[in-house]
């Protein structure tokens, strides 16, 4: 090939002088044609003769030949054959231009190739597709990158012909060249970027652990910080800026760290430094000396407010730098760097425990270059010329004044180790090393003082000094054998220490020390159950085990090594007692456990049920206890996200055989899909992650639900129910058939026959109610009742339990009432409390389950309060227990002592002993208990509790009993490990229930509010305007809050999330908090207060709009995005009534004069709805701030509630828009969220994009002239090439064909159309035709919109000509 080309160029091009310096010697125009005209004939031929596949080779070669020539004439002469051969369709345009731009020989330097190049290009490039010309275009800025920045003045001429390409100088309608480069062609897109841009998108902030954080709104670029846009338009400055702030923000927050790796897309296994994530890690540790520096009253003995910030600071740089997402001595050198010359010393102590934390921990494990830049913060950081006095040691605060010295004990231990050195001790930090010396020398070490601390913290990485202090710790936990205490039940004794370690010494050893001591716990329990030892555990060790896992700087030896390796190890030692206690700390102790952990202790505990060993009554009320607790304790947020990692094996997370475990997780699941708004707009489970767990529990354990329970459950989850009911057998056929089997019991004279007929696997599980009747007719249960008891076994017994719920409530509804239905709930208070047959928490559970309906649910719901409260058993055990004991656990240190002197008065009997007690003659039966460390009647009863007011609260008929039970029981909400989380969910859940009901959504709120009065500090919870006209209202008059009361309540919120000093809300350990952060404990609290209201959730939902949408004076102009930020999680996190208003702002906006009327607004819309020019040019026009307003709501919605989206513009803003205006609204409004409708629910993003062409349809046929087709039609470019594609062309090309000519020219490649009327086009008005091509500058497709002409058929290989 190259010497067939090679002999048609070269015979042409030899014969043309290489320098036209002597006239006789240029050829005539004629000449020139004629040659042309020659060298293209031949070239014609041997083209056809080429392959498809040899064109672009072909191409290249005569390309590289013209630019191996020197001569200008000669160039010239090669490209007007190149330009002759594109005109007469001989060559692709586009295959020339490329060939072109990316030869190697075109270079900046040669001036003339480099003009006659792009003069070229720029007279063929007309004939190129769009897509083509956006390619070219790269190739072409690219090739410019080449110029250096810093070059003479006389490579102008370079850039100008390359600007030629890009930027012509004048537009004709021919014309198919960017013009982007030109700065008023990029700010043309600004409305493009801004119909796609968040109101006020950098001030908005998140509340770390709510649902809404876990969406994909808050991910930034983990190199730059920056928001990560869709499309390179010209968004505004602040959205190219790295937002530090909402980084440092969520750092700041406790029990951030998963979403700071969900915002960066940090993995664990990956590994990777995040120098940005270092950076403000750094920030932070500066922030939190300043705070020191100011703090008021700060002392370094006693610490202050900034303690809990250096704590949480500590947590996170372990986290951050052991996962090598940071590095430390990049971190040290950073904070010299900053904090050089700025004189903070009051938190130097403070960053020193932080910083030993880590080096006490990974010092073996690292080079000791690593920890050297430490020294050169204390020569910065520690200036003192003289020894710095020994601390006061009875104070946990000397801890952090010794930091110093042990991270130089073990710098220097590492030194001698590694090199055989010596790093001499700074002359400041003898005397605490004297005193460390002296100390350890002492061999009778105390628990009175903070020594035992200081040589654990010092000589934890030496293990010949380490054991002495570590050894007293573990003494101290451990017991003796030879003092030995008792446990609640019958033969259960226990090692003798009782007294854990507080948690103030816990909080004074370091990282490393802690590791030891739990690794030192757990191998001792691990050995204690191979050795299947008969004594327990003392109390002292749970009681400090418990208090270590709470401890996330420990994870991996804490929490994880509690699930994965001592839980195992010790079911496989078949070590039941162990089990039993560390189920009973998971339920009783431990606090902001991950929710995976949680799921996997729940799978763990339905294997275990199966195991024929735990058919055993303590064990087996203790798994089925501590299951309910998970099941019921899982966050409407985690629901999803944890049980669709099951879906290929759902049986795993379900129980087989418990009827009630599984309906709790339906019920659970209700609510989480319910507050989630995961079903809104749907109305079928149908290819939802929930219907194969559904369809499998119905497998395992078929039921139905009641009536005013189903009505409830979210529109799918009924629809699912319905389509699989159960049928039910009547209740009569139960009465008769437990008769029939009372008649066998009294007519059976064997008694092994009996025990195997009524104990045996298979046979009907009517006992309990046999031994009712017994007590009924006989008021004794004989002997061989309690064998057949014994005989059952615990899970069968749960059947047995069932039926005897159904049964019962059949007798009660058929009872005549009077003495014999007194009669009635004495026998069943009886088999309770005097009898020991049951567990009350399991009759109320089983009972609280059934699917009763009308007034069978009635009398159910009737027994139970009977049993309730009744007799004083159960009443009296609430009280007594209420007023002796605290929650406060981790500040106790004589739990053991009041444990033990409740169940001394309070006995629990869990394997019948009142039936064996009661026999003539009494048997003697010692069962060998299981210890209970924690748990009691009340507590086991408290989630149980919690689903009987769930129950009551659907049966309206039953409020009054409801109240009558909370003011007898609700005392145990002292109790609750979640008191305010119960609330939310359940005003959440029955709001439409408890609209109407104000009276007992008040007694609610009082009941669990008032229980916890006295623990907790006044303003911890419910405002004082609340607690002063809202608690205590009379139920003839109902209290309606003014606006000032609903600033003050967001103003509140506001100011815990800007970290306002004071903040509004008491200090405290989140560790031991409910919520993990202040920001969630404030967002739940204020939605709880809200709800709680006399008044509708309309109301209450406007009132809350107008916050910011009236003139307020409580609200500061300065702060306005961020009292919407706070208005927008509040409102997302209430009911649909309270969020739903504010789609009827919106409609009234869109009727506006602004937005209707031509006139009213003199300006382009895009200046009407910059929100933030109009807030700061104090120019008050609602439909601006209803904007900001609205996109600070979907902001922070959950991906259901956005789902109504679709509907909306459909349903009711359709029929609304007609003007350029309110179509440009509707854009701005949703055109910001159809990236997160990408990527969580598609379909909805689809249903946007058709709807957005159905209102320009509608406005296109209403409008005379359209003033914004190039915005409108850059925004419809935008949403097919970076969203929707093809996905809605069908129904987008029959919209599209009936706009006017104009509308269409510009939409034409949204459908690739090529049949345009042109002529019609060429002489539209100036205000419809005026715009050429519309070029936006992003990295996929350029957008063409309003081509006046086009000759471009869809191949795109005609040439366009002026």
């Amino acid at each position: 090939m190259e010497t067939q080309l090679q002999s048609i160029f070269e015979d042409v091009v030899v014969i043309i002088p290489r320098f036209g310096i002597f006239p006789m010697c240029m050829d005539s125009p004629e000449d020139e044609r004629t040659k042309l005209v020659s060298c293209l004939g031949a070239f014609r031929q041997y083209w056809g003769t080429l392959p498809q596949a040899s064109h672009e080779q072909c191409v290249q070669w005569i390309v590289r030949f013209t630019h191996s020539q020197h001569s200008p004439k000669r160039i010239s002469f090669l490209y007007d054959c190149l330009a002759m051969a594109v005109e007469t369709n001989l060559l692709p345009p586009r295959m020339v231009c490329a060939a072109l731009i990316s030869s190697d020989n075109l270079e900046w330097e040669r001036t003339q190739l480099w003009a006659l190049t792009f003069g070229l290009i720029r007279k063929i490039i007309g004939g190129v597709d769009y897509k083509g010309v956006r390619d070219l275009l790269k190739a072409v800025l690219d090739k410019i990158q080449t110029i250096p920045i810093t070059v003479s003045s006389a490579i102008v001429r370079q850039l100008l012909t390359a600007r030629e390409v890009c930027a012509p100088t004048y537009r004709t309608p021919a014309s198919c060249l960017p013009t982007f480069l030109i700065s008023d062609f990029v700010d043309s897109f600004r409305p493009t970027a801004r119909i796609n841009s968040i109101c006020g998108r950098c001030s908005l902030l998140p509340v770390v652990n709510n649902s809404g954080a876990i969406c994909n709104s808050w991910k930034l670029d983990p190199t730059t910080l920056r928001f990560p846009l869709k499309g390179m338009l010209p968004f505004d400055k602040d959205l190219f800026e790295p937002q530090t702030g909402l980084l440092r923000y969520v750092l700041e927050q406790p029990y951030s760290r998963e979403m700071v790796c969900n915002m960066l897309g940090l993995s664990k296994q990956q590994k990777q430094r995040c120098p940005v994530l270092e950076e403000q890690l750094v920030d932070l540790v500066v922030y939190a000396m300043e705070r020191s520096e100011t703090e008021e009253h700060f002392d370094a003995d006693v610490g202050g407010t900034s303690q809990l910030l250096w704590q949480h600071l500590s947590s996170q740089l372990i986290f951050f730098v052991l996962f090598q997402f940071a590095s430390f001595p990049h971190m040290v050198l950073s904070l010299h760097q900053k904090l050089a010359g700025r004189g903070l010393i009051k938190g130097r102590d403070h960053l020193m425990w932080v910083l030993l934390q880590f080096i006490s921990g990974s010092i073996q494990k690292n080079a000791l270059g690593d920890f050297l830049p430490v020294m050169k913060l204390f020569d910065l950081l520690y200036p003192e010329k003289e020894c710095i006095p020994v601390p006061d040691i009875n104070k946990p605060q000397s801890t952090h004044a010794f930091a110093m010295t042990c991270i130089w004990i073990h710098l220097n231990r590492k030194a001698q180790g590694d090199s055989n050195l010596q790093i001499p001790i700074p002359h400041s930090l003898k005397l605490h090393h004297e005193f460390l010396q002296q100390s350890l020398c002492n061999k009778s070490l105390g628990m009175s003082d903070y020594k035992i601390a200081l040589l654990c913290n010092a000589y934890s990485t030496n293990s010949d000094c380490f054991g002495v202090p570590m050894g007293v710790l573990v003494e101290t936990i451990y017991g003796t054998q030879s003092m030995r205490i008792n446990l609640p039940g019958t033969n259960c004794m226990a090692l003798g220490s009782f007294t854990p370690l507080p948690m103030n010494l816990l909080d004074s050893v370091t990282v490393h020390a802690k590791m030891s001591l739990i690794h030192s716990i757990a191998t001792r329990v691990i050995k204690l159950a191979h050795a299947k030892s008969s004594l327990a555990l003392a109390p002292a060790l749970v009681e400090t085990y418990s208090r270590l896992l709470v401890y996330m700087e420990i994870e991996s030896l804490g929490i994880k090594g509690f699930i994965s390796q001592l839980l195992p190890n010790v079911f496989k030692s078949h070590a039941w007692g162990i089990l039993h206690t560390l189920l009973e700390m998971f339920s009783y102790r431990m606090h902001h456990i991950q929710p995976h952990y949680r799921v996997q202790l729940l799978s763990h505990l339905h294997s275990l049920a199966a195991v024929p060993q735990t058919n055993q009554n303590q064990l087996h009320l203790c798994v089925e206890s501590t299951a309910l607790r998970l099941i019921t304790a899982l966050g409407s947020s985690e629901v999803q996200p944890q049980f669709t990692r099951f879906l290929n094996d759902p049986k795993t997370v379900l129980s087989v055989e418990s009827e009630e475990l599984n309906r709790a997780l339906i019920l659970t699941l209700a609510r989480a899909t319910h507050v989630t708004d995961f079903f809104t707009g749907s109305d079928s489970i149908h290819g939802t992650w929930c219907k194969d767990i559904l369809q499998t529990i119905m497998n395992f354990t078929p039921h139905n639900w009641a009536a005013h329970t189903l009505s409830c459950f979210p529109a799918p989850l009924q629809a699912f129910f319905k389509q699989n009911n159960v049928p039910q057998e009547p209740r009569f056929n139960l009465k008769k058939n437990v008769e029939e089997e009372y008649r066998k019991w009294k007519s059976m004279t064997n008694e092994e026959d009996i025990i195997t007929h009524f104990s045996m696997q298979g046979s009907p599980p009517f006992f309990l109610c046999l031994l009712w009747k017994m007590l009924l007719e006989t008021d004794h249960i004989n002997q061989i009742g309690y064998n057949v008891l014994e005989r059952i076994g615990a899970r069968a017994l749960v059947a047995h339990m069932r039926t005897f719920a159904d049964f019962l409530v059949y007798e009660f509804s058929t009872s005549p009432g009077g003495p014999q239905l007194n009669k009635c709930i004495e026998i069943l208070n009886d088999m309770v409390w005097k009898y020991n047959i049951v567990t009350l928490d399991r009759v109320i559970l089983c009972l609280a389950m059934r699917s009763h309906e009308r007034n069978e649910a009635q009398v159910c719901y009737f027994i139970i309060q009977l049993l309730l409260l009744k007799s004083d058993d159960f009443r009296n055990r609430v009280n007594d227990f209420v007023k002796e004991n605290a929650p406060e656990h981790w500040l106790q240190s004589d739990w053991h002592n009041k444990h033990m002197s409740y169940h001394k008065k309070y006995p629990e009997k869990l394997y019948f002993e009142g039936v064996a007690e009661q026999l003539n003659p009494p048997m003697q039966v010692q069962h060998q208990y299981m210890p209970i460390y924690f748990g009691n009647v009340c507590l086991r009863f408290l989630p149980v509790f919690d689903i009987v007011i769930h129950r009551f609260l659907e049966l309206i008929p039953v409020s009054k009993s409801l109240e009558t039970l909370l003011d007898h029981l609700g005392g145990l909400y002292k109790f609750h490990d979640r008191p305010v989380t119960y609330l939310y969910n359940t005003l959440h859940y029955y709001e439409r229930h408890l609209r109407d009901r104000t009276s007992l959504k008040r007694k609610l709120v009082h009941a669990i509010m008032l229980s916890l009065k006295d623990n907790r500090t006044p303003g911890w919870c419910l405002s004082e305007t609340y607690l002063k006209f809202g608690m205590n209202q009379r139920d003839d008059t109902i209290w309606t809050p003014d606006d000032t009361y609903y600033c003050k309540l967001i103003g509140r919120l506001v100011d815990n999330i800007l970290r306002c000093s004071p903040g509004p809300f008491p200090n405290c350990d989140w560790r031991f908090n409910e919520f993990p952060n202040p920001a969630a404990h404030a967002l739940h609290v204020t939605c709880v207060e809200l709800m709680a209201l006399a008044v509708p959730g309309k109301d209450v939902g406007n009132a809350l709009l107008n916050v910011v949408l009236k003139s307020q004076p409580l609200v500061p102009r300065e702060n306005i995005t961020a009292w919407m930020n706070a208005i927008g999680l509040v409102i997302t996190a209430l009911p649909e009534p309270y969020w739903i208003v504010l789609h009827d702002r919106i409609v009234t906006v869109m009727g506006s004069p602004a937005l209707t009327s031509e006139t009213a607004w003199p300006r382009d819309p895009f200046a009407l709805l910059d929100f933030t020019a109009c807030h700061q040019s104090y120019s008050e026009i609602s439909c601006s701030y209803v904007l900001a307003l609205a996109h600070a709501v979907w902001h922070h919605s959950s991906i259901g509630q956005l789902s109504l989206i679709p509907k909306f513009l459909s349903e009711t803003l359709k029929p609304v828009v007609q003007t350029e205006f309110q179509l440009l609204y509707v854009y701005h409004l949703v055109g910001p969220f159809l990236q997160r409708f990408q990527q969580e629910r598609t379909r909805c993003m689809l249903e946007i994009g058709v709807a957005f062409y159905e209102m320009l349809q509608v406005v296109d046929q209403h409008c005379q002239h359209l003033n914004y087709m190039d915005p409108i039609c850059d925004f419809l470019y935008h949403i097919k090439y970076m969203y929707t594609g093809d996905s809605v062309k069908e129904q987008v090309e029959k919209i599209i064909v009936t706009l006017r000519p104009a509308m269409k020219l510009r939409l034409r490649f949204i459908t690739h159309s090529s049949k345009t009327d042109t002529s019609v086009a060429c002489v539209s008005s100036p205000a419809e035709g005026d715009r050429v091509i519309s070029l936006c500058p992003i990295t996929q497709p350029l957008y063409l919109c309003n081509l006046c002409t086009c000759a471009c058929h869809k191949g795109g290989n005609h040439m366009l000509k002026q």
